[in-house]
């Protein structure tokens, strides 16, 4: 469980973020940072447990039937990623503090900073690829808050829009993918898909499932054609730049790439289309960080590229590769996450981020420009630094598969010894004349975390046996399946690696050198076309198209959008039914004296309805049809459903009439001909489902859940009202996404009714302050029946698992209730009665409903699993969390009622 508490934790804190920094300001980081600290020790003991014990792991089951289950496991891969995630955070979780000091949306920054944390522990150690998809997808939407910190500034608002897109349309094709997987392989336990890699490239869905899942991988970590979001995200402040693009968020793709390989690596179509996507990422990345002058842009464009090298060596494959691919993963997050800090220390102290006019800042800046410089050296693959063992390593494979992609990792190579030189040691030893002044350093909060990071690649490269033990060997081992020792060592004496590094050293300080020049030239260069263009010209299409579509469909009046679903339906519905001629058997029976009367009332209320020039009187006539339909119900042997008719038949009655009193005065709109068009529709309508039901009835039932239902339901369930046991034990699931729904519609209503009249919160203060004398028998009758109906809803709520009744119908009957006194008093008097303000009741019914599935989990038993009591309580009986969670249904439904009736009554007031 230790494994869980690791995860779920940084969601805690996530919530307890806004009160710390509100109560401690300029301490918060510090304090916050201590999380993310303990962590990074965690997983280092667990990493150093590996040798000689299994991965930790944690399971707790969720959905057996799907094969869905809360599992996480701590295997190298998932440590190194681990650590990284936990690591980097304690320091941008600091420097956040000093980088906004200030910023009143530092408390909203710390909340998703941890959300996105947490998230991103939970796809690296998921054992399980449904869960390892939604903290995938949590990922993607707390980056979309942090890239748009700066909502108020458009181009922040365009550029988490954009990720969000990106990563989003990849992560639902990803969604695909995994599913076809886990159908393929008989698992969605990534521990057990692992064995399954031969079954799985055997298998016709093999390509599918390949293409789908790398459409995930490859928009997540910025791979050609999709790496254009990754530099726009630069519109994020500096902690989000150097934690979610440079350490954690672009690494997720790679850690899938990783985790899957032993599944789906080892073929041609892996070979060429990771291998291929990653070579030309690394070198398109490469190649458009020489046109940037932004030090944010330069260091996103070469984390592209370095993204394309790690994505390229998976797609190798070799242990060689896999051993390089980990080495430039671990390098590239230590110095890149210092030098995107230090960018930001930068443009905090001088205000300027372009690097033509920085300069001369290691006087004024010395710590810093330390930072900067060592992280620089192992960008550019300097000795004796961790970049350099990296580099070297990814030569070593380029020499040991083709000379090709030697000349390609020399090259990519070559441009990040330019990009470190701008970045690393431009804007602090190169003098210019126009260039800010500075006068002191930055404050410690924004140099420690460079300093301990650059600190730490540096440490790596003097002693890198500590990495290759420690960290990387249980890392490639994972990956490969099989024990790898994975030895780094700074000299390796005179190989061809070294003089391809000596060459790189050259060919870097040369064009470093000739930088003035190169900008120049790439001032003038102007792309025309490029996948950012088209990524425009699609989204304005988009845009166009739902223009054109609302102009059309949305004419904000609700005849043609009924016309339109009920023409759709007609017209599917039919076609389905000439294409597949049906037999209809219509077996005659004599109808009973009151089925008669009762289908003849509510023929007579129906034409009423349609036909009455007073809405009151076409409300009552609604009212009898519902009423109808409830006896119905009865006199074919379904209470349950007849009793929640009948309530909501009475609910709706008082929302059509509060409605009613909105609305302006009766009038005909239509015309003759559109009224005739009308009544057609509606016969055609009519028509279809008259023969739907008769072809439904036409063939004979064979019921299968029927029979289950009866017998499980008191053995199981422990209870003897089937309809009510079904809702809140076998279908539970269901009624909380139902409430849910609910709760959300209501905050729909509510929104509307506020927010189109700007006289409403106005309107609702003058209802309060005054009291309107209404029907004195009324009043005094309410004041006696209210209690009864109140006392008679806890009845129901009570008795519904074993007799009529239920959360729902109880939840129905006391909304009546409390509406019944709002009309006979006022809107105010019931809001003081209920004490609860009504939207807070329906998160309160949420809760409740919730917990109830939790306390399963709690006790190591599926999600929503019913825990009961030993003793049966007298009057209710058993007693066991389905009642607590129809008690969560019944304090929703309450204060959805609330929450819609009282404001329609304010805001008529």
């Amino acid at each position: 469980m230790d494994l869980l508490v690791a995860v779920l934790s940084g969601f805690l804190v996530a919530t307890l973020a806004p009160f710390i920094r509100g109560r401690l300001r300029d301490y918060a980081g510090w304090l916050l940072a201590v999380l993310p600290a303990g962590l990074t020790l965690y997983f280092i003991s667990l990493l150093l447990k590996l040798a000689n014990t299994p991965p930790a792991a944690v399971k707790i089951t969720w959905a057996p039937v799907l094969g869905i289950d809360l599992a996480l496991r701590a295997d190298g891969l998932g440590l190194l990623f681990a650590l990284l995630i936990s690591g980097i955070g304690m320091c941008v979780a600091i420097y956040a503090q000093g980088y906004l000091k200030g910023d009143p949306r530092l408390n909203r920054f710390y909340a998703w900073l941890f959300i996105f944390m947490a998230s991103m522990l939970g796809v690296v150690l998921a054992d399980n690829i449904i869960l390892l998809f939604v903290f995938w997808e949590l990922t993607s939407f707390s980056s979309f808050l942090l890239i748009g910190f700066n909502h108020d500034e458009p181009a922040s608002r365009a550029a988490a829009l954009q990720a969000l897109l990106v990563t989003g349309s990849g992560g639902l094709a990803m969604l695909a993918g995994l599913v076809l997987l886990g159908q393929v392989s008989g698992s969605f336990e990534i521990s057990a898909l692992l064995s399954q890699g031969e079954a799985v490239k055997s298998s016709t869905l093999y390509l599918p499932i390949l293409i789908l899942i790398l459409l995930g991988a490859f928009t997540k970590s910025a791979q050609f054609p999709f790496h254009f979001w990754l530099p726009n995200a630069m519109q994020a402040p500096t902690p989000v730049s150097a934690y979610l693009h440079s350490a954690t968020m672009v690494k997720a793709g790679i850690y899938l790439l990783a985790r899957l390989s032993p599944v789906l690596g080892s073929t041609n179509e892996w070979l060429y289309l990771v291998a291929s996507a990653g070579a030309v990422t690394m070198l398109a990345g490469g190649i458009l960080a020489l046109l940037q002058t932004d030090l944010k842009r330069l260091l996103a464009y070469s984390t592209v590229s370095a993204l394309g090298m790690m994505v390229h060596l998976l797609g190798l494959g070799s242990p060689l590769a896999v051993k390089a691919a980990m080495g430039l993963l671990l390098a590239h997050a230590l110095y890149k996450g210092a030098l995107f800090l230090v960018a930001g220390a930068v443009d905090h102290e001088s205000g300027s981020r372009d690097v033509r006019r920085l300069g001369g800042l290691g006087r004024a800046m010395p710590i810093t420009a330390i930072a900067g410089g060592l992280a620089g050296l192992s960008m550019a693959g300097l000795p004796p630094t961790l970049g350099f063992i990296a580099k070297e390593t990814f030569y070593e494979t380029g020499l040991e598969l083709s000379a090709w992609l030697a000349s390609a990792a020399v090259l990519t190579a070559v441009l990040n010894v330019y990009v470190a030189g701008a970045v690393g040691l431009e804007p602090f030893w190169i003098r210019k004349h126009e260039a800010p002044k500075v006068s002191h350093d930055a404050p410690l909060a924004l140099w420690l975390g460079p300093l301990l990071l650059a600190g730490l690649s540096l440490f790596f490269g003097l002693f890198p046996g500590a990495a290759g033990k420690q960290l990387l060997s249980p890392t490639v081992t994972a990956i490969l399946g099989k024990s790898t020792v994975v030895k780094l060592a700074l000299w390796h004496g005179f190989t061809t690696a070294l003089y391809l590094s000596m060459l790189t050293v050259i060919l870097g300080a040369g064009l470093f050198l000739a930088r003035n020049r190169v900008r120049q030239i790439a001032a003038r260069i102007n792309w025309p076309w490029g996948p950012d263009r088209i990524y425009t010209w699609a989204l304005d299409g988009l845009n166009w198209l739902a223009a054109w579509q609302t102009r059309v469909l949305q004419s904000g009046y609700l005849r043609v959008y009924l016309t339109v679903i009920i023409l759709t339906t007609i017209g599917l519905a039919g076609y389905s039914l000439v294409a597949h001629p049906t037999k209809i058997v219509i077996e005659p029976r004599e109808a009973r004296f009151y089925e008669v009367i009762l289908a003849g009332v509510i023929v007579l209320a129906t034409l009423m309805a349609t036909r009455s020039r007073s809405r009151l009187a076409a409300v009552a006539a609604l009212g009898i049809v519902g009423y109808g339909l409830s006896v119905i119900y009865l006199l074919y042997g379904a209470p349950d459903l007849a009793m929640i008719q009948f309530a909501i038949e009475t609910l709706t009655v008082i929302l059509l009439i509060l409605v009613v009193y909105r609305l302006p005065k009766f009038t005909r709109l239509t015309s003759p001909p559109a009224r005739l068009f009308d009544i057609l529709i509606a016969l055609a309508g009519g028509c279809l489902m008259t023969i739907l039901v008769l072809v439904v009835y036409s063939y004979p039932l064979m019921p299968q859940l029927t029979p289950f239902f009866i017998e499980n339901s008191l053995a199981l369930a422990k209870g003897r009202n089937v309809v009510n046991v079904i809702l809140v034990d076998f279908r539970g699931f269901d009624t909380l996404g139902e409430i849910t729904v609910l709760g959300t519609a209501a905050i729909g209503v509510y929104s509307l009714i506020r927010l189109t009249s700007p006289r409403a919160k106005q309107q609702a203060r003058q209802t309060q302050q005054r009291e309107k004398m209404h029907s004195l028998i009324l009043q005094t009758s309410v004041r006696w029946l209210m209690p009864l109906l109140l006392i008679f809803s806890v009845f129901l709520l009570i008795r519904g698992h074993n007799e009529l009744g239920g959360g729902f119908t109880g939840g129905v009957v006391a909304s009546a209730a409390f509406m019944l006194y709002a009309i006979a008093v006022n809107p105010a008097a019931t809001r003081a009665m209920v004490h609860i303000k009504p939207r807070l009741l329906i998160g309160l019914g949420l809760l409740v409903a919730l917990s109830s599935g939790i306390l399963a989990i709690i006790n190591g038993l599926p999600f929503m699993t019913g825990l009961w009591l030993p003793q049966e309580v007298a009057v209710i009986g058993k007693v066991g969390t389905p009642l607590l969670f129809d008690l969560g249904v019944y304090l929703a439904v309450i204060g959805v009622n609330l929450h819609i009736l009282l404001n329609l009554m304010e805001e008529k007031s």
